[in-house]
């Protein structure tokens, strides 16, 4: 071994010895087993061609290691794929009691009459969303919701608020439904939406407000509205489908019998819809 591996090994083994110590010590505090940690997590970073030439040492002396090393990742691999299948017997699981839940629950999913619709009203499919106005993954899928609606002309969409990020949220989601109440045919509430998803910085109810005031909506009604039943049963109509459907997180889609969940991109969403329409061909 070059003299520098061997300096290098000195400093790693006394630092590995301290942090032993500390991680077995009970007298030791534990603020400084995590400064040890750090210190030698550091070394190991700033000297990989020192680490790497210990290793390689290391092999080269004892080549049983490697074997063992092959074996405890085969091992790792088998222990995942078993996982896997686990879960996907889960997943399996969860789509077929979200279809039990979608058709046990279809008007109030697809024919609400608090939902918002956009697109065709009379369209040959509807697809649904959940969304929260402050969601980063919302902002993000904006874009391909505009993309659908521009492309698909056959294409119905209702969307469902669903905040689940906070009170400001909340706020966001009761201008919004106030605004679908004025404005029924949901031309300005497409409007309101992609603006203000399209906002980077946080928005609140004073700004929202002046959004939808400058899309010629009356500021004193939307602001009346906001306190109104329509507002209070359309975001409970959302947390009950939501529940029921085992949705946490935003942006949610359902298409079908089906659910998809996260920010899936344009392309999942177009062969989504491709697939149920095909579905339904007699």
């Amino acid at each position: 071994m070059r003299s520098g591996s061997r300096s290098a090994t000195r400093k790693l083994t006394v630092l590995a010895l301290a942090a032993l110590m500390l991680g077995t010590n009970p007298g030791f505090a534990h603020s400084s087993r995590h400064k040890v940690e750090a210190i030698v997590a550091a070394y190991l970073r700033s000297h990989p061609d020192e680490v790497g030439q210990i290793v390689l040492d290391y092999v080269a002396r004892h080549p049983e290691s490697l074997r063992n090393l092959l074996l405890a990742l085969a091992r790792r691999k088998s222990g995942a794929a078993q996982a896997a299948g686990a879960g996907g017997a889960a997943a399996k699981k969860l789509a077929r009691d979200r279809a039990g839940v979608i058709a046990a629950n279809s008007d109030a999913l697809f024919r609400s009459p608090h939902e918002t619709v956009l697109g065709d009203p009379s369209g040959d499919l509807t697809l649904v969303e959940f969304f929260d106005y402050n969601c980063g993954f919302c902002k993000r899928a904006v874009g391909d919701m505009r993309a659908l609606l521009e492309s698909d002309k056959k294409l119905r969409v209702a969307l469902k608020e669903f905040p689940v990020l906070g009170p400001r949220s909340v706020d966001l989601a009761k201008v919004a439904i106030a605004v679908r109440m004025q404005n029924p045919s949901g031309g300005k509430y497409q409007a309101f939406y992609e603006n203000i998803l399209a906002a980077r910085q946080p928005i609140g109810v004073d700004e929202a407000l002046s959004v939808a005031q400058g899309l010629g909506l009356d500021r004193a009604r939307l602001e009346r509205d906001m306190a109104s039943d329509e507002v209070r049963a359309t975001l409970e109509e959302s947390a009950k489908l939501a529940a029921a459907l085992h949705v946490g997180g935003t942006p949610t889609y359902v298409i079908g019998d089906k659910v998809l969940v996260g920010a899936v991109g344009l392309d999942n969403l177009r062969f989504a819809i491709a697939s149920e329409r095909a579905r339904k061909k007699p």
